[in-house]
Parts: structure tokens; C-alpha cells; sequence
């Protein structure tokens, strides 16, 4: 019996000495809210991470995945996204010109996104049943101050923007409502700005500005020094639209706003980025507080790409791989008042992006359509949502097929006569 009960106990330690689900290692882990960037081993059980250190056993882990010459960083969060899509509406973001988040964020590296008001308080409900509840993505939403959002009804009706609607919708959604959004109004005065700050103080949330156009009263300095508060949103920063630079400098009014505590968002886009304001801007110093897309379909197909691309143009224009990940992670998290995603503390819900630095001779595209070279090129090779792989461009999880233990695969029932 004695001898029975210890070979018992042996053949249970293997299982037990394989406590984590996933084991990352070797790679050089990059993670702003912790101040790590080294190379450091992540392990993951049950969904959560597990734990964060130098040199974790491999014999503890179920599934091994080897990231020697790869970052390990928490997965990418797109602050501004088009998502509402599914609706049949034809040539409007509230339709065809958004995009499914399932079939374009896990293989760009983003596992949170962040809708900017394509929805208004008039139609978030369905945009929540339509596409946000059965997405595998972690979406958030802004709440478009215009009932109708990016299509239904218009984005210059005053009469259409409704403060107390939109905050009713926003408590209605708190879990993943991060904040009111405005686009594109060109009329007289601030109807569109004014609504949203208000939904925005009933409910304790930001405001993101996509400022539209400026005309008389509606310019930057107004909009900086006196509208927007601390923790409020201008997105496309390097636009040039709204005179973002003033024959060849940053604009005042845009350093003014920055020690006022407003963040700026890059939010590239099908027109919303260039070299000739993004570059001076840089070298300037006035970096951006988030790196985001502004994902369309007409966005994805030309300049922008996706966010690892947007990443890359960044660390080609000057800035550091770890201050474009804080940029994509960590700042974005605290941008979208969400602190509980954006990092790797063992505990919290297992989002991890996996990238290659490739170096060489790229080309990148702005809004315009022209042409900046660059040395190197941010790929993400394996994206983990919630504990599951769930996108892998080179196998680098997966197990190799001489010795992968393949089921047998049986005759259908209807075959078998």
C-alpha cells in the first residue's frame, strides 16, 4: 500500500508543478504602470496574470511560448475607433463604413478599442446589442452628444444634441460608456461642445473633440483656454486643420491647453494626420499623450493602417519603443478613466501583445498620401485576450506539427453506409 500511495504522489507532481496555463518567456517585457522594461517572464492561469518575474521554472507552465528577440507588453488599447457597422446604412460610420472589431484588432495587437461617437444616445442601445455584446474585443464607447451619431440624422442639428438624453444612455452603459464625444459641427457658437460638457459634468466623465472646423468664436484658444477641462480629449492633434501649428511653431493655445490638463490624441485617420505638422510638432517636443487610429474602412485601406503601424511612425519620427507603448497602453487606459487594463500586475484580466522590432528600409503614409522612410516596423506576432491566444502570425505559441497530438478524425454519420 505504502508503495502504491507514493508512485501516486509521484505521478501527481508534474500536474501540480504545472500551475500556469501559459508561460511567456524570455522576452523583454515592457510595462509603463509598473516601470518594468526588462526581459522578464509572464505566466497566465485562469484568465488573470499569474505572475511577473526573471526566471519562472518551464516546467511550470502547460503551454510554453519561447519570445526570445520579442517585446512583451500589455495588449494595445485603440482609443478611437469606428465599430457601429451591421446596420445596412450605406456611406455613414453608424454603417458600412465601420468595421467589425473581432476581424481587424486581435491581428493588429489591440485587444481594448475604444468607440468615438459613432453611436449617439438615440441609437447606442443597438450598438451595443448589434456589435459590442457579441464582440470578443473589449470595446468602450464614447457617447456622440447628436442623437444619431455618425449618420442617422445630422451632425450640424443643435436641436439634435441633448445633454440630459446622453447622460441618462451613459449611466444606463456605465460599465463601458468612457466619456461624451463631438465632430465635425460647422455652425455658429459651441451647441455641440456645450451639450457634451454638460452631459460630462452630470456624469463625472471626458469629452472627446474632434473640433471640426474654425469659425469666428470656434478657434483654438477659445477651445483650450476656456471650454475643454483637465482630462478632456483633442483628438487629431496633428491634423493642421485648426491651426494645431502657427507658421512653423505649436500652436500656444495647444501648450496652454497642456498645462491645463487636456490630453492630446493622435486619431491618424483617412484625414487627419501629416508629416508637415506631425514632424515639426515632435521636434518641438510636444509629443502626443495617446497614439490611436481613428479606424474606418476608408482609414485602414489608405495611410493609417492600424495602430501597430501608427506605433511604428512614431518610433521612426523620434520617439522611444517604450514611449510608444505607454502611448498605446498604459496612457490610453488612463485617458479612457479605465485602470484596471493597460498593464501586466498579476491579478488582472490577461491582455498581452507580443511584438517584433523588424529593421530595414519601410515606407510610411500619411493622410496626404505622402511618403516617410523608415528603419523599423512594429509587427504584432501573438495577441492574448483574456487568457486566450487569439492571434499567432508565425506559430510562435503553437506546437509543431511532427509532434502535435492530432485527433483522429471520424467518419461523419451521413458517410457512414
Amino acid at each position: 500500500m505504502l508503495r502504491i500511495a507514493i508512485c501516486l504522489c509521484l505521478l501527481a507532481l508534474p500536474a501540480a508543478a504545472q500551475q500556469y496555463d501559459l508561460l511567456f518567456k524570455g522576452g523583454h517585457l515592457i510595462d509603463p504602470k509598473n516601470n518594468i522594461d526588462a526581459i522578464m517572464d509572464v505566466a497566465v492561469a485562469k484568465g488573470k496574470v499569474a505572475a511577473v518575474a526573471k526566471d519562472i521554472p518551464a516546467t511550470q507552465g502547460r503551454r510554453v511560448v519561447r519570445l526570445n528577440g520579442l517585446y512583451i507588453v500589455p495588449g494595445l488599447i485603440d482609443t478611437h475607433v469606428h465599430v457601429y457597422t451591421g446596420t445596412g446604412l450605406k456611406g455613414v460610420l453608424t454603417g458600412d463604413s465601420s468595421v467589425y472589431p473581432d476581424g481587424f484588432s486581435f491581428r493588429t495587437g489591440v485587444t481594448t478599442m475604444a468607440d468615438a461617437g459613432t453611436a449617439g444616445w438615440r441609437n447606442f442601445s443597438d450598438f451595443r446589442q448589434r456589435v459590442i455584446d457579441r464582440a470578443r474585443t473589449r470595446i468602450l464607447a464614447f457617447i456622440n452628444i447628436v442623437g444619431g451619431g455618425m449618420g442617422i440624422t445630422s451632425e450640424q442639428d443643435p436641436t439634435d444634441m441633448n445633454p440630459e438624453a446622453a447622460a441618462e444612455m451613459a449611466r444606463k452603459h456605465k460599465d463601458i460608456v468612457v466619456g461624451f464625444k463631438v465632430a465635425h459641427f460647422a455652425g455658429e457658437g459651441w451647441p455641440d461642445l456645450d451639450g457634451a460638457l454638460k452631459a460630462g459634468e452630470m456624469c463625472k466623465l471626458p469629452v472627446m473633440v474632434d473640433f471640426g472646423y474654425i469659425r469666428g468664436e470656434r478657434n483654438l484658444n477659445n477651445l483650450m483656454e476656456k471650454k475643454l477641462r483637465a482630462g478632456d480629449i483633442y483628438t487629431h492633434c496633428y491634423s493642421g486643420h485648426r491651426d494645431e501649428l502657427l507658421d512653423g511653431k505649436v500652436n500656444p493655445a495647444m501648450i496652454a491647453g497642456r498645462k491645463r490638463g487636456i490630453l492630446f490624441d493622435v486619431g491618424h485617420g483617412g484625414g487627419s494626420f501629416y508629416w508637415n505638422v506631425a514632424i515639426p510638432a515632435i521636434q518641438q517636443g510636444f509629443l502626443p499623450d495617446v497614439i490611436s487610429t481613428d479606424l474606418h474602412t476608408g482609414s485602414m485601406n489608405s495611410g493609417m493602417k492600424d495602430l501597430s503601424n501608427v506605433m511604428s511612425k512614431h518610433l521612426n519620427m523620434g520617439l522611444t519603443l517604450n514611449q510608444v507603448v505607454t502611448m498605446s497602453t498604459w496612457n490610453a487606459a488612463r485617458e479612457l478613466g479605465r485602470t484596471d487594463i493597460g498593464h501586466l500586475t498579476p491579478g488582472v484580466e490577461a491582455d498581452i501583445t507580443v511584438l517584433r522590432v523588424r529593421t530595414g528600409e519601410f515606407g510610411f503614409i500619411d493622410s496626404a498620401g505622402a511618403r516617410m522612410s523608415g528603419t523599423q516596423l512594429l509587427v504584432p506576432e501573438v495577441t492574448v485576450r483574456a487568457g486566450a491566444i487569439v492571434w499567432d502570425l508565425n506559430g510562435t505559441a503553437a506546437r509543431d506539427w511532427k509532434t502535435f497530438p492530432y485527433k483522429k478524425r471520424e467518419t461523419p454519420p451521413a458517410a457512414a453506409k
